[in-house]
This record gives structure tokens, sequence and C-alpha cells, in this order.
């Protein structure tokens, strides 16, 4: 196996892996027992990475993407420390991507925990010191999103809600610092009525896993790589969701 993607919002980054990497094999991970992340203690989310990433190794991966904001700002330096095999979050990639864009302020929408925990900011200021960040926690998207609910009239008053601060000052560059969240783009789009350009997190992980794997020579040479599904929980509405983005039916077990 060559991948593994940790957290249920992972399905976008996901996707986006696959389209730009379609030799390679894929694992996923939800940890759909423990979700959501964002509310929950560092010392907690730290145990539960842990947890995750000693099951994704006993399957002989070579390479872990984190794509949850929360763990990613909470449990990434640990992992790095403790295992050997190369472990990648979902904030780095996204500052290499917009460290290109010459940018004097930009937004970033997360979860509280990973707000609060300043992650982002702080990684955006120590290689663009000048950039100004202007954050905010948006508590309910994920759960929303989970429930299948993100266009619905709660999804769409939730946006209404969490946007108003960056349609006050038309923002136009967003970072979507959780990836339950591109599931709202259109409909963060639709409520700025204004261009807006919003960072995709599994674009910019899919490019930096591209040239990570060129530059170190673990390209895969399969014809077509083959992806596994596993959950911490059956859920009933997750295989109708991830049907839903990744355009394809799959085979989910459990962990």
């Amino acid at each position: 196996m060559a991948f593994s993607i940790q957290e249920f919002g992972g399905l976008t980054v996901l996707s986006k892996i696959r389209d730009k990497l379609p030799n390679e094999d894929l694992i996923y991970l939800g940890d759909t027992l423990n979700f959501p992340y964002g509310p929950k203690k560092k010392e907690e989310i730290i145990k539960f990475a842990i947890e995750n990433t000693e099951f994704l190794i006993s399957k002989n991966v070579k390479i872990i993407v984190i794509a949850c904001g929360t763990a990613t700002s909470h449990a990434l330096e640990t992992l790095k420390k403790r295992f050997s095999i190369p472990i990648i979050g979902i904030i780095d990639p996204t500052i290499n991507y917009i460290k290109k864009l010459k940018l004097k302020e930009i937004g970033v929408i997360a979860t509280e925990g990973t707000i609060r925990s300043k992650s982002w900011e702080k990684a955006i200021k120590k290689e663009l010191p000048d950039i100004e960040v202007i954050n905010k926690s948006c508590p309910m998207l994920a759960e929303i999103a989970e429930e299948g609910k993100a266009r619905s009239k709660e999804g769409r008053a939730k946006i209404k809600e969490y946007m108003k601060r960056f349609k006050e000052r038309e923002i136009k560059n967003i970072i979507l610092g959780c990836t339950h969240y591109p599931i709202y783009e259109k409909i963060i789009k639709e409520e700025l009525k204004y261009d807006v350009r919003l960072v995709n997190t599994g674009n910019c992980v899919a490019n930096y896993l591209d040239c990570f794997l060129e530059n170190e020579n673990m390209k895969a040479e399969s014809k077509e790589g083959k992806f596994k599904i596993f959950l911490s929980k059956n859920e009933n509405m997750f295989e109708s969701i991830s049907k839903n983005i990744l355009n394809k039916e799959v085979e989910i077990y459990k962990k």
C-alpha cells in the first residue's frame, strides 16, 4: 500500500490525490469513532493520531497524510518525532502554495481547536512575516457536513454567519483550513458575492506529494492504483457521501 489518509473530511483530499497520482495505492482511515476532533483537547487528539498512525503503518504504507486540519495542528510534530515514516499534514503544503501568491492579507477558516492553537497563523507568519492573517473558527461546519446537510438551510445560515467578517472587508483569499470545507466552496462564493480565491488544501497536498515522491524516487510503477477505506466506527451515511465525493463505488472495512 502506498498512502494513507486520516479522518472523514479527508475524502476531499483523497479525491485530489487520486486524481493527481492515479498509479498509487491508497488507504484511507476515517476516525469516525472519535469525530469531531475540533472541540477535543490536544492530548486526546495526539492519542488518537498515534493509534491511527500505528494502524496505518501496520498496512505497510510508505507515507502518511494527515488529512485533517485539527490533527495536523495538534499532532503532526509529535508523530514526526515518534515514527520514522514520512508524515505530511495539510498546513505546510498549503503555505508552499500561498507563498507564490505574494499576498498582503489572507483569511483562514478552520475548526475551533485549530484556530485556538494558532497553528495556521504561526506557520504562515514564519514564512510570510508581513502578511495579515484573518482567522475565523467555524465550529459547526464539519458536523453539518458529516450529516450530509452542507447545502441545507442550516448549512447556508452558518456560512452566512461565519463569512460576515470576510465579506465586510472583502477578503479575496481564504484558506479552507478544515478538510470538510471544500464541500462548502460553492455556497461560500455565493454568499461572498465577489471574486474570491478559496484555497483547497487537497490540491496543495496532492501537488506537494507529487513533487515529494518524484524527488525521493518513491513513485509507484503500477498502471492503476487501488484504494481501500477503513473506518473506526461504521457510519450509515459514509458510503453515500464517499460515493458523491469520489464519484466511485467504494468498499468499506472496519478498522
